[in-house]
């Protein structure tokens, strides 16, 4: 699905979102209420410059417009993957990204991220996953990494892989693995403002509960231990 479809869909009322190479700032209106609109496209390398401007964008945000709603649009292949983004120690960015959306988060300003087609790696944790609730479209991709790429760095056989991925969705990709593991909240047939609407009635709760997403993955049966551990570290 195009970009203007997807903003069309959410945004009847209307939106303005910028599109600088392939980083996405901007705002829409949904309901009468400014939401801002941040993210990036066509399965974006997340680098060092993309990082920079999505928590510029976000610290403008806090700044300029207190407990404005967030809207993350993510569409990334995953971190840039190069030697001179990792000697300029791209995860720093990523983690300054990273902490500029949970300042925002306890700053008041909910947030939702929605996968549009493609989530990957550290450029889907950095801002996506950071948000206090995500969602994907229904053809959208979601992993960490292929299997392929997992058994290089694990030492563990492919075959192997496949066969704990056909068992556990830890190991397997999928917008709906990750449903099971409370990382997507739900998946979405299309874009539409009345699900936009009610996840962001959903982050607003969040934002001030917390974050409930391992006794989600728990419940629906796809991380069974996260939710336990945390519960005994807490309570010693």
């Amino acid at each position: 699905m195009k970009l203007n479809d997807i903003l069309d869909a959410l945004f009847p009322e209307g939106h303005r979102v910028d599109r600088n190479d392939k980083v996405l700032i901007g705002e829409a209106t949904l309901g009468g209420q400014s939401i801002a609109v941040l993210g990036t496209t066509d399965a974006a390398a997340v680098d060092h410059a993309i990082a920079l401007s999505l928590a510029a964008a976000v610290l403008a945000t806090i700044e300029k417009h207190p407990g404005r709603p967030l809207l993350f649009l993510v569409d990334t292949s995953g971190q840039a993957l190069s030697r001179s983004q990792e000697l300029l120690c791209l995860n720093g960015s990523l983690a300054h990204l990273a902490e500029c959306v949970d300042l925002a988060r306890r700053r008041g300003h909910p947030s939702v991220a929605l996968v549009t087609a493609n989530a990957v790696s550290g450029g889907f944790l950095s801002f996506g996953l950071m948000a206090d609730v995500a969602y994907a479209l229904q053809d959208a991709q979601v992993r960490v990494m292929d299997l392929r790429a997992m058994s290089r760095v694990t030492k563990i056989p492919l075959e192997q892989l496949g066969e704990l991925a056909g068992n556990s969705p830890i190991f397997a990709p999928g917008a709906e693995n990750y449903q099971r593991m409370g990382g997507i909240e739900a998946i979405w047939p299309s874009p539409s403002p009345s699900l936009l609407a009610a996840a962001l009635d959903e982050a607003v709760g969040r934002c001030r509960a917390g974050d409930p997403r391992m006794a989600i993955g728990r419940v629906r049966g796809g991380r069974q231990l996260a939710a336990t551990i945390a519960e005994r570290v807490a309570g010693d």
